[in-house]
């Protein structure tokens, strides 16, 4: 029967069949994360995308700052975003802000605060808060994050320890990263961010008593046209499935209610 429809009938046939396809599969979801997450997250996305059939972009910025680059300075410039991944002070300020869709939060994973050295180096003694103390007194040069654990070391930990004058003329918010290009002595960030870096050993994370704990957390931008899409994003990150990718970055992944 099919066969004797004249071509433009046929034609309708092909188009009503495609426009009854799941909406999925046309859905494209742009995504803005920090990178603390971001590890765990370029490993679980192509699943995602092969399994949901929805198609995501990718970009990254800062959780917490004034900068233009960071998240929140990317959305109050109007930059495009359906969903952001960031850390739970940076999240709060956008919700407060009203830039996110209301109840679309969910916490993804938690990450704490660690050192590195440049690979072959010998490994400082950070197993107490005294000695954590004595190595940021000796060390040269110290590399941070300019986002949420390097805003904690600058206006808590260092102040805490006595130590904030000495080590506001060597500290660097360039980023751990700098350690591996020689560029810095030691490098204090997230854990889920210094596994990745190319040319550093990890030494350990820093004392239980001057840890700082960063929620990561996702949410729906206020205005997106693809809620249901990047809900069913969110939902896979912060799945069982998505806990052996968040651990093996260096984070736990947050308790579900």
């Amino acid at each position: 029967m099919y066969k004797r429809l004249h071509a433009p009938i046929r034609i309708a046939f092909v188009i009503a069949a495609v426009l009854t396809l799941p909406t999925a599969s046309f859905a494209q979801v742009k995504v803005i994360t920090s990178g603390g997450f971001s590890a765990a997250y370029r490993e679980l996305l192509p699943e995602f995308e092969r399994t949901s059939g929805i198609k995501v972009t990718t970009t990254s910025g800062g959780s917490v700052g004034t900068g233009p680059n960071t998240i929140g300075g990317q959305l109050r410039r109007g930059v495009p975003a359906d969903v952001v991944i960031l850390a739970r002070e940076g999240l709060s300020e956008l919700i407060a802000e009203g830039r996110i869709a209301a109840g679309t939060d969910v916490s993804l994973a938690q990450s704490i605060i660690g050192m590195v050295v440049r690979a072959g180096a010998p490994k400082p003694d950070i197993s107490s808060v005294e000695a954590l103390k004595q190595t940021l007194l000796r060390a040269k040069s110290v590399a941070m994050s300019s986002s949420t654990s390097g805003v904690y070391l600058t206006t808590k930990l260092f102040p805490q320890l006595g130590i904030a004058d000495q080590m506001a003329g060597k500290s660097t918010s360039s980023g751990a990263a700098a350690v591996g290009r020689g560029e810095a002595e030691i490098g204090l960030q997230q854990v889920s961010e210094l596994l990745p870096i190319a040319g550093v050993d990890f030494v350990g994370t820093i004392p239980a008593e001057v840890q700082y704990v960063t929620v990561y957390a996702a949410a729906v931008v206020a205005g997106s046209k693809e809620i249901d899409a990047s809900k069913r994003l969110i939902a896979f990150l912060a799945s069982e499935g998505a806990a052996t990718a968040i651990k093996k970055s260096g984070m736990e992944p947050s308790r579900r209610r």
